[in-house]
C-alpha cells in the first residue's frame, strides 16, 4: 500500500479508538470542536509567518486531524463520512478545472482565477462575494472581497491609482474629525484602512501578514525597553516617554 493511505488509514484507525474509549474524544461535537479549529488556523498561520517548517508540519497534522474528527461525528449521525469529504472536493477540483480536466484554455493564474468565479456563479451562486465568510477578521474579508470582484472586472487598473484614493480617504477621516462626529471618523477610518489594503493588494502584498509582522516586531522592541527599565529598577509606567522613545530606537539598532 502506498505509503500515504497508510498513513492515513493510521490516523483514521485512531480516531475511532478515541472516540470510542477516550472520554474527552467521546464528548466532543462538531460545535465544541469550531473554536479549537479557528484556533489551529491561527497556529499554523504563524507557523506559516515565522518560516518555521517543523512547525507548519505539526500544524497541518492538527488541522487534518479536525478534518477527521468533525467526519467521524458526522458518520455516527448518517450524515457524511471522510469518503464524502474526500470524493466532494474531488468533484468540486476536476469540474472547476476545465483546462486540467476538460478542453478548456487557459493562459495564465489571472484567467484561472476568473473562470472559477464564473464557474461558482454558474454553480447557482447569486453574488461573486457569498463564498467570503462572514466570520474572517475584518482586514482578511476586506482583502478576500477586493480579490473576489477583481475576478469579474471590478478592479483598479493599476496600484498608483489607489494613492490618490487613500489621500481622499485621509482628507475625509480629518473632516470627520474636525467635525468631530465619532461615528463618522469610525467610517472614514475604515474606508482609509479598505483603500491602504486596496494598495497593498494591487502590489501583491498581503496586509494581514504585513501587519502580523510589524506586530512582532514592535512587541519584540518594545520588551527590549521593558528590559531596559528592569535592568535600571523601573516600572515601565515610570519611565518618561521621552525615555522610553530612546531605548525603542536603539533597539531598533541592535537589529
Amino acid at each position: 500500500m502506498d505509503e500515504r493511505l497508510k498513513a492515513f488509514e493510521r490516523l483514521l484507525d485512531i480516531m475511532d479508538e478515541l472516540r470510542e474509549k477516550c472520554p474527552w474524544d467521546k464528548a466532543q461535537t462538531i460545535d465544541s470542536l469550531r473554536k479549537l479549529t479557528i484556533e489551529e488556523t491561527y497556529e499554523l498561520s504563524e507557523a506559516i509567518i515565522d518560516q518555521n517548517d517543523t512547525n507548519i508540519k505539526e500544524e497541518l497534522g492538527d488541522i487534518l486531524l479536525h478534518i477527521v474528527f468533525y467526519s467521524k461525528i458526522a458518520s455516527e449521525d448518517n450524515k457524511f463520512d471522510i469518503t464524502d469529504v474526500l470524493n466532494s472536493v474531488c468533484e468540486k477540483l476536476i469540474s472547476r478545472h476545465p483546462h486540467i480536466y476538460g478542453d478548456l484554455e487557459l493562459n495564465d493564474e489571472n484567467e484561472v482565477k476568473e473562470n472559477w468565479e464564473k464557474l461558482k456563479l454558474k454553480e447557482g451562486r447569486k453574488s461573486v462575494l457569498e463564498g467570503v465568510p462572514k466570520g474572517l477578521p475584518a482586514m482578511v474579508k476586506a482583502q478576500r472581497v477586493q480579490d473576489k470582484v477583481r475576478q469579474v472586472g471590478f478592479d483598479w487598473e493599476r496600484a498608483s491609482q489607489v494613492i490618490d484614493k487613500i489621500q481622499e480617504e485621509l482628507a475625509e477621516v480629518q473632516e470627520a474629525i474636525d467635525d468631530k462626529d465619532q461615528d463618522e471618523i469610525e467610517m472614514e477610518i475604515g474606508d482609509l484602512l479598505f483603500a491602504t489594503i486596496n494598495y497593498a493588494r494591487l502590489l501583491g502584498v498581503d496586509a494581514e501578514k504585513g501587519l502580523e509582522l510589524t506586530n512582532k516586531k514592535f512587541i519584540k522592541r518594545f520588551q527590549f525597553v521593558e528590559q531596559k527599565a528592569a535592568g535600571q529598577g523601573l516600572n515601565i509606567s515610570d519611565v518618561p516617554y521621552k525615555q522610553m522613545e530612546e531605548w525603542y530606537q536603539a533597539s531598533k539598532e541592535n537589529e
